[in-house]
Formats: structure tokens, sequence, C-alpha cells
């Protein structure tokens, strides 16, 4: 299962780190992509810009997406997913630091599959990212291509 792309999106490089740093603790392989606003999320999802000729059959099995972006919120960046029959279907989690009811709401209105607190705590950030992974990566079973 480790050639299946995991795709983070966060501007915040401490969090990006701990993320990162938690999935290889954990021994999850999977390549991972980062974008760092929504924008460049998008580009890298539909081969625009730098990711242009980017193989676009390679698509993430699951995006792990802050909400609080520059450019684009992960709001936007979800809404346009979902919009769109090649990526409607791959699973997002919403991972962000956003404590309000409305940010939640919104986000599974808009297709989110989950929607997870950052723990502020690094052991528990941690914790919470190795069972994302695991769980998206090795129990949910993706739809058929």
């Amino acid at each position: 299962m480790s050639d299946r792309l995991i795709m983070l999106v966060e501007d915040n490089p401490d969090d990006e780190e701990l993320t990162l740093r938690a999935l290889r603790q954990s021994k999850i392989a999977n390549e991972i992509a980062v974008t760092r606003d929504g924008s460049e999320a998008l580009d890298f999802l539909f081969g625009k810009g730098r990711y242009e000729g980017r193989d676009l059959s390679r698509l993430p099995a699951v995006i792990l997406l802050d909400l609080k972006l520059p450019k684009l919120s992960g709001l936007e960046v979800l809404q346009r997913l979902r919009a769109e029959p090649t990526t409607k279907l791959i699973p997002v989690v919403i991972l962000t630091s956003s404590s309000e009811d409305e940010d939640m709401l919104r986000s599974y209105q808009s297709g989110a599959n989950s929607y997870v607190r950052k723990p502020v705590e690094f052991r528990a950030f941690a914790e919470s990212v190795t069972q994302l992974g695991l769980y998206w990566m090795l129990l949910n079973q993706p739809p058929p291509q």
C-alpha cells in the first residue's frame, strides 16, 4: 500500500514538520505530497502551474487539509474538489486548529469525510496523526476506480 499517495495541505511549517514526523514514526511509508496554500493544492491535484505534466492518474488516497490557508481557504479547496468528477471521491480529512462549530459544520456540508482538531501538545498531535494515517491508509476501503 506504500504506493498510495498522502497529500498534506498545510501552511504552518511547524505543523507540517510535526505531521511528517508523526507519519514517519508510525512507519507509514507512503509518499507524502505537501502543498502550502489552497491555490498550490488545486494546481497539484489538477496538474496546473508548476505541476503541469504531473501524472494525474496518481491521485491522493487521502488529503489532510488545513482550513486556514493563504490564497484559497481549505473550504474553498474542498468545494472545488467535490465539484470535479476526478476528485470528488478522494477522502478529505480537515486537520485544523479551529474550534469553531461553524467551521466544522461548513466542512461537513462541503463534503469533508472527517474533522480533526489539532491538539496543542506534540505527543497528542503525533498520536492523532498516527491514528489518521493508519485508518485512512490501512483500514479504510476506497471506492473502486
